[in-house]
């Protein structure tokens, strides 16, 4: 799923292209991304012809056109979504679900395979818009509170990696960057928060910032083409990862091979002699 570096590339690739564009039409060639969309497509439709954007913007993994500067189209790219600028003559991609023809005489086109992402229409959502005002800010925000998030995590009985991954407390963080902080900060992803200092919490919060931004630098991580920009570009982090993806590898600072579990439907990936798992506390016998 893209993550925050993803999400951003994406982001500025559609502020460079279509901020000042004038969507002249809307065509919805499949309802499912519209389907938290109360307009339905039509209503969708009609509610975005005419418009003009002013601003693209993000939140965590969310983005956003914002349509002079009052309403907003919201996006989120789910497991597979593509947002690709293209030139009307362009074949139409296999999975193509919504169409946008601008003023500039290029079509903005979303396109998604598995269909987790979606579209929709954002009344008064220029600035924030409602649908994502619970998202915590991300690191990547000028205004994120790192130390009242710091303070958050130290507070609750929560794995760490559970928390990094909790879009409510820190936005954007997904699984392969979370396990990228993770092994800089030498912390294994089940230790609790509350059983961090302070120092461990804002290493770790540090490290997620740094390994986004690099990956930013080169267009995020592409495991395969269902990631790329606006212009069908994919990302080169994957090969600069240190821990996500490479069970079995020897890891980099101490040579121990890179270990694979299972989390949350999904994988953590870990060196398990930089990144000791917490000892489990075991109850002794009942007092007869």
């Amino acid at each position: 799923m893209p993550e925050l570096p993803e999400v951003e590339v994406v982001r500025r690739g559609l502020e460079r292209h279509v901020v000042g564009a004038t969507v002249l039409g809307v065509q919805v060639l499949h309802p499912r991304p519209l389907r938290r969309d109360a307009l339905g497509p039509a209503g969708f439709a009609e509610a975005l012809t005419g418009r003009t954007v002013s601003a693209v913007r993000r939140r965590g993994k969310y983005f956003w056109l914002a349509l002079e500067e009052t309403d907003a189209l919201l996006g989120h790219l789910g497991m597979s979504g593509q947002m690709l600028l293209q030139p009307p003559e362009a074949a139409d991609e296999r999975h193509l679900r919504v169409r946008f023809h601008l003023s500039t005489g290029t079509e903005l086109r979303f396109v998604d395979q598995r269909m987790f992402g979606g579209l929709c229409f954002a009344p008064g959502g220029a600035q924030l818009p409602s649908q994502i005002a619970h998202i915590g800010r991300d690191p990547l925000d000028p205004e994120f509170d790192q130390a009242a998030v710091g303070l958050r995590i130290r507070r609750r009985h929560v794995a760490i990696k559970r928390q990094l991954l909790d879009q409510g407390l820190v936005s954007g963080v997904g699984n392969i960057y979370a396990d990228e902080a993770l092994w800089r900060a030498r912390l294994h992803g089940e230790r609790r928060g509350d059983r961090l200092t302070r120092a461990q919490v804002e290493e770790v919060l540090n490290h997620a910032r740094a390994v986004m931004e690099a990956a930013l630098e080169v267009g995020g991580t592409s495991f395969d083409s269902l990631y790329v920009n606006v212009n069908g570009e994919s990302g080169y982090f994957d090969r600069s990862l240190h821990a996500y993806g490479l069970e079995g590898q020897p890891c980099l600072r101490c040579g121990t091979a890179i270990r694979r579990v299972a989390f949350m439907n999904r994988s953590s990936y870990f060196c398990p002699l930089c990144q000791p798992a917490p000892r489990v506390t075991r109850r002794g016998p009942s007092p007869s």
